[in-house]
């Protein structure tokens, strides 16, 4: 028990010194690029630092896996170095017994880097995409999901429009039992209109069967008129409603499940959101599967040679998992593929060929 807490030790100690490095380099990264982003003027270095430092935590949540393997590569070749590893397996302990520690770390990482830094990493990108949009344009245009069904905001010079619809197509470009409802700049609602359907054309919805309401007169009921076909100026796109949706990593994993639920009663696809979720879940078995890749290049002492081959191929096989997994993730997200083969073939495969390949070295 004492030699697997020890180990145990060695390689968490081993992934946090690795992971600060990449901090530290992806941070001084982000800060330049943030800086390159915007317009001369727009920022400056302390803005472009906080917007670097809400960033960082989502590019380092991506890279995950990686730093898994680097570290794994980091940790044998120390104990091969030392000779701890010969000792250990010359006191009996299979290759197997001896990954035992490691492995359980790395699946214990996975599970706290699920359940508590994906909702971190959620939250800081929320947070980046707001100061950002907010630095660069000074307004946003939002769209959310909720159960009463979909809620879009523009916003303009002449003040904020709000739009429900309870259904819409899958691009949110055609809407269904509509509701627009306009306020001025620092003032309240200034009229309303409710209408059958919408469809977002270059620079306007076109709406049909409207019922219009002006706020600015004693009784807006009275007043109230009706029209087949109106036209509201809009500067919302199809691209940028897409994207008003937000990547599935801003979402916490633990709001996934209901969010997706969300977006079907909307009549939206939520296929992207279901792979993502799935991923999220085999995230815990992918670094397994680093660990042991790393590993089965690696155990073994040093005085055999060819120690920089070795880890060269361990690093080939953990980037082709590595790009392996996020064309599965594509396959998934287009259809292809099913959700759930998209999300766990990848980390499975990588188990059993590192699994092979350590009981090969185990009978050689």
């Amino acid at each position: 028990m004492r030699l697997h807490l020890y180990f145990a030790r060695k390689f968490a100690l081993t992934l946090l010194a690795v992971t600060m490095v990449f901090v530290l380099i992806l941070t001084l990264l982000d800060v330049v690029d943030q800086i390159r982003r915007f317009e001369i003027g727009t920022i400056n270095v302390g803005q472009a630092t906080k917007l670097a430092a809400l960033n960082v935590p989502a590019g380092l949540y991506g890279i995950l896996p990686l730093i898994v393997i680097l570290s794994t590569l980091a940790l044998f070749l120390n104990l091969a170095r030392t000779s701890e590893l010969v000792v250990t397996r010359s006191s009996g302990r299979s290759a197997l017994r001896a990954l035992g520690a490691p492995l359980l770390t790395a699946f214990g990482i996975g599970v706290l880097c699920v359940s508590v830094l994906n909702p971190i990493v959620a939250a800081t990108l929320k947070e980046y995409e707001r100061l950002s949009d907010e630095y660069r344009h000074g307004t946003r245009n939002v769209l959310s999901i909720s159960r009463e069904g979909l809620w879009l905001r523009q916003g303009g010079p002449e003040g904020q429009m709000v739009i429900r619809a309870a259904r819409a197509n899958l691009d949110g470009t055609r809407l269904s039992d509509v509701t627009f409802l306009a306020f001025a700049p620092k003032a309240g609602p200034i009229w309303r209109i409710e209408a059958e359907a919408a469809e977002l054309t270059k620079g306007a919805w076109e709406i049909t069967g409207a019922k219009r309401w002006a706020f600015d007169v004693p009784n807006p009921e009275a007043a109230a008129t009706l029209h087949p076909h109106l036209t509201l100026p809009s500067d919302l796109t199809r691209d940028r409603i897409r994207d008003s949706f937000g990547t599935p990593r801003a979402i916490p994993i633990w709001q996934l499940p209901d969010f997706i639920a969300s977006l079907k009663r909307a009549g939206f696809s939520a296929r992207q959101h279901q792979v993502w979720l799935q991923m999220e879940l085999a995230l815990p078995a992918l670094f397994v599967s680093m660990v042991m890749i790393g590993a089965a290049f690696t155990m073994r002492h040093t005085r055999f040679g060819r120690t920089g081959v070795m880890v060269l191929g361990a690093l080939i096989l953990g980037l082709a998992l590595f790009f392996l997994r996020d064309f599965a993730q594509i396959l998934g997200e287009n259809g292809q593929i099913p959700v759930a083969l998209a999300a766990w073939s990848p980390p499975v495969i990588g188990i059993m060929i590192a699994l092979a390949l350590i009981l090969h070295m185990e009978e050689g």
